[in-house]
């Protein structure tokens, strides 16, 4: 499965059960994959959208691999092993990249 159809899987996940994004108000995460190009997630009003493309203003901007970014939407990846070895990079606010993680977890 491509790594775009997990999120977009995941993204369904969380908007039949917004019990975890209910208070998230107007965030805009990136993710810059290697092979696939951005993506968008943003949480407005306790619903997540997934956008192709880069039309925000991102908070954060993630730059990883598509495997490794599906590695990440399963909680399958050591994102500090990731971060320091280079396979990850993050732009932006380093604590929203951290919450973006916590709320994946939240939804395995």
């Amino acid at each position: 499965m491509a790594v775009k159809d997990e999120l977009y899987q995941l993204a369904d996940k969380m908007n039949a059960d917004p019990v975890h994004i209910k208070d998230e108000k107007n965030r805009v995460f990136q993710v810059d994959l290697e092979e696939s190009g951005p993506i968008q997630i943003l949480l407005k009003e306790g619903k997540v959208i997934v956008e192709e493309g880069a039309s925000h203003e991102p908070e954060v901007t993630l730059k990883l691999s598509d495997k490794n970014f599906s590695k990440l939407l399963k909680d399958d990846l050591n994102t500090t092993m990731a971060f320091m070895t280079g396979s990850l990079k993050v732009d932006g606010k380093m604590g929203l990249a951290l919450k973006l993680q916590e709320i994946v977890k939240k939804y395995q």
